[in-house]
């Protein structure tokens, strides 16, 4: 979810009680105070008193601890059937079958616990692509429209005719699953990072602690982390667009209902009901990183529930986008033989 706004941000006392309930006391202290993610590895002593605190608890029942180990266990598993359960579960409007069918493989990335990042490569028909989109859901693990959003198109795209055979997808339904996993999710990751401020703008370095400081009053909600990149998933995503060279990302957000778009135009003047209102760039931002480092046009689609989008605006937010696609793809290459070959 991009700023615009201020709202209120979630306690991050449950989260803290649950993360030191994991094991990971110095992640939890890193909640209670962001700038302690860079601290608590010069510092392991003082990991001390949260595990003694922990030992004090009262033990939770045998059958709670069984269950959370279980969901644990499918959450990092690479079996896709066991993940789609758990995802589901976690996802209104997501049916586990939707997320079985949808084709996705493991691949490489790993979150700060683990999870597969799971990926989906749609190929063009016909051979090379002469047009490549790179699809992001769940960056802000609170934001579930956007994970079912993702869902939904990579359906759609099995549909494709005419210019949209040319174009190559990669898609990732869910950039950050443990703050969607967590109980409650989590616009951060695990380690309490805003993974939408981590990314090596070239103001990274001399604005996103100023900025966070100053303008957010040190919102824990958007921490942009102790460096750009410190996190495995923005470390990534960042390989995915070196290795696939997209024409075009599209990253989903919510809930402020509306289309940004940054880097090279044009932009688009509306996807579905999501009018053009662009909203500026901010350090450590994909559409930052993406549009002024990288020189690719970023879409940031901010839909108007962060819980569900509703099947007529999931079918002409999608249409929209294959008629900008249309326009942005180059004609095919005609090769004639040469006189006398």
């Amino acid at each position: 979810m991009r700023t615009r706004g201020w709202r209120l941000a979630t306690s991050v006392a449950a989260g803290v009680s649950w993360l030191a309930w994991l094991g990971w006391p110095e992640v939890a202290a890193g909640a209670r105070h962001p700038v302690a993610h860079k601290a608590a590895a010069k510092a392991p002593a003082k990991a001390a008193p949260a595990a003694s605190a922990a030992a004090k608890a009262p033990a939770k029942p045998a059958s709670a601890a069984a269950s959370a180990s279980a969901a644990a266990s499918a959450a990092t598993s690479a079996d896709l059937g066991a993940w789609c359960k758990t995802l589901s579960a976690h996802v209104p409007s997501l049916p586990a079958a939707q997320c079985q069918t949808a084709g996705l493989s493991a691949g490489d990335g790993r979150s700060v616990r683990g999870v597969p990042l799971w990926v989906r490569d749609l190929p063009a028909a016909g051979g090379a692509p002469r047009f490549k989109v790179l699809l992001l859901g769940g960056i802000h693990g609170d934001e579930f429209a956007s994970v079912a959003l993702v869902f939904d198109w990579i359906a759609r795209s099995r549909a494709a005719v005419g210019a949209a055979t040319a174009v190559a997808w990669r898609v990732v339904p869910v950039v950050n699953p443990d703050g969607l996993m967590h109980a409650p999710a989590t616009r951060v990751n695990a380690r309490g990072v805003d993974l939408n401020r981590n990314f090596p703008t070239n103001d990274w370095a001399r604005d996103a602690q100023p900025y966070w400081v100053k303008q957010t009053r040190r919102d824990p909600r958007r921490f942009p982390g102790p460096k750009a990149m410190s996190e495995p998933e923005t470390q990534w995503i960042q390989r995915q667009i070196e290795q696939f060279h997209p024409d075009l990302i599209v990253s989903v957000h919510a809930p402020y209902g509306l289309l940004d778009f940054d880097g090279p135009p044009p932009a688009p003047r509306r996807l579905g009901d999501l009018q053009l209102d662009p909203v500026g760039i901010y350090p450590g931002s994909l559409g930052n990183y993406g549009g002024l480092v990288k020189r690719v046009p970023v879409m940031t689609l901010e839909l108007k529930s962060a819980r569900e989008v509703g099947e007529v605006e999931r079918a002409a937010m999608w249409l929209d986008l294959q008629r900008w696609i249309a326009t942005r793809v180059p004609a095919p290459v005609v090769r004639t033989a040469r006189a006398g070959a």
